[in-house]
């Protein structure tokens, strides 16, 4: 697996060679950087994802205000859960800075430029002992809609993950096939939600896939994770006594996109302005106001 270790070093230092990121993305369609954010900024992290956890409780039913969405669902073990956010970053200043965390755009540069929009912004959750909280093998180019907003994707998107907890196999880490990405889309995932459904070895086989190709993406707190929306990946169940938390940030090259939020203008980070933007909200300007979801 490619990771770049070197945990003795500041970040600016921990930062993988150019050449080395763009040649090892373009070959696996993933890389892992070790240790990119510290102890203390991974705490500061987790403390307001068990915030908005709680946050998310309360409310008791999925809700969402412009593109904040709480999904809240049921487990057979545990009852109501949360299991994500999308675009927390207009609740929390802490989480919104992280995003704009001058460290993603010196990662991103090389591969797709420093003008960047942000399309996913989303805080996951797997409790430990939670049965229903898998994801079915896919890849998130079936996410892009509509397509015709999202030019050169292959080129122009690189999804972030910021693990904040160990991702191990019994914790339910992110399965990843190497070199997927090179197939283009290959339509993983069927119909229904992603969330809602196991990783299937006869999906992979359908797509012509080995899943014994498939390795864990074993994480350590403050290791960040870029993959390709082309890459085959799914997780399974968390069936560890720990969290497994996951804070992803998807950024795409702006000329290539309709959509999102800016994130990077010439490598300086840009604030949320006083009106979300359309993202995959279709209905945002019809009705941003806050509102009860079914599940």
């Amino acid at each position: 697996m490619n990771g770049f270790p070197d945990p003795t070093y500041p970040w600016q230092a921990r930062l993988p060679d150019p050449v080395e990121l763009r040649k090892a993305y373009a070959r696996d369609g993933f890389i892992v950087v070790r240790g990119l954010f510290g102890p203390a900024e991974v705490a500061a992290i987790a403390d307001r994802f068990d915030a908005l956890y709680q946050e998310g409780l309360r409310l008791g039913r999925s809700f969402r205000h412009g593109n904040l969405l709480f999904r809240l669902g049921d487990d057979p073990q545990l009852g109501r859960i949360l299991r994500m956010v999308q675009w927390p970053s207009w609740r929390d200043p802490l989480l919104d800075a992280v995003r704009l965390d001058p460290r993603f755009v010196a990662l991103l540069a090389p591969l797709i430029g420093s003008d960047l929009k942000q399309i996913i912004n989303q805080m996951h959750w797997k409790p430990p002992g939670a049965t229903r909280v898998e994801f079915a093998y896919h890849q998130d180019s079936r996410f892009r809609r509509p397509a015709t907003a999202f030019r050169d994707l292959a080129h122009s998107y690189v999804q972030t993950g910021i693990a904040l907890d160990a991702h191990t196999k019994a914790s339910g880490a992110m399965k990843v096939i190497p070199g997927s990405h090179l197939r283009g889309d290959l339509g993983l995932g069927g119909d229904g939600p992603i969330l809602l459904q196991n990783m299937q070895d006869d999906a992979l086989h359908a797509a012509g896939l080995e899943p014994a190709d498939a390795v864990d993406l074993l994480l350590e707190p403050g290791d960040v994770a870029l993959w390709s929306p082309y890459l085959v990946h799914g997780s399974g169940a968390n069936v560890s006594g720990q969290d497994r938390r996951l804070y992803i940030n998807g950024y795409v090259t702006a000329q290539n996109c309709d959509r999102g939020e800016w994130a990077f203008r010439a490598g300086r980070p840009v604030p949320l302005g006083p009106h979300p933007s359309l993202v995959h909200y279709e209905a945002l300007h019809e009705k941003p106001e806050p509102h009860f979801l079914e599940d």
